[in-house]
C-alpha cells in the first residue's frame, strides 16, 4: 500500500514539475515524505529489535503525516482542474489511513513487548 502510495505521489510530482506552478521545492518535500514512508515500512521490517521497528514505524508515522500536509498545501493554493484536485485529496485521504493503520501498529507493539 505505501508503495503504491509512492509510485502515485511520484506520477502526481512529475506532472506538478510540468504542468503547475507549483514551487519546485514544495514538489520535492512532498517528493521526499511520501516515498519516505514506504522506505521506512520497509526498514521496520528488518528492525533489529521491538524498539527499532518502533522508532522506524514512527518515522513512517511522521512522514505520512507531512505528506498530508504537503498534499493540502498544494490543493489550497493552486487552482486545479476537478479532477486533478479529487486525484490530490484521494492521496490525502491515503496518507492519513495510512497513518492510523501505522499508529495502530506502532501502539500494538508497544503493548506486546
Amino acid at each position: 500500500r505505501a508503495f503504491a502510495f509512492a509510485v502515485r505521489i511520484v506520477k502526481l510530482c512529475k506532472f506538478l514539475e510540468k504542468q503547475s506552478g507549483v514551487s519546485k521545492n514544495i514538489i520535492n518535500q512532498l517528493l521526499d515524505a511520501a516515498t519516505s514512508v514506504g522506505a521506512n515500512l520497509e526498514e521496520a521490517v528488518a528492525g533489529q529489535s521491538k524498539a527499532d521497528f518502533i522508532h522506524k514505524n514512527a518515522i513512517a508515522l511522521k512522514e505520512a503525516r507531512e505528506s498530508n500536509y504537503w498534499l493540502r498545501l498544494i490543493n489550497a493554493t493552486n487552482n486545479f482542474r476537478p479532477q486533478i484536485r479529487a486525484g490530490i485529496i484521494e492521496l490525502e485521504s491515503e496518507s492519513m489511513e495510512m497513518a492510523r493503520i501505522i499508529a495502530k501498529r506502532i501502539v500494538s507493539t508497544k503493548r506486546n513487548r
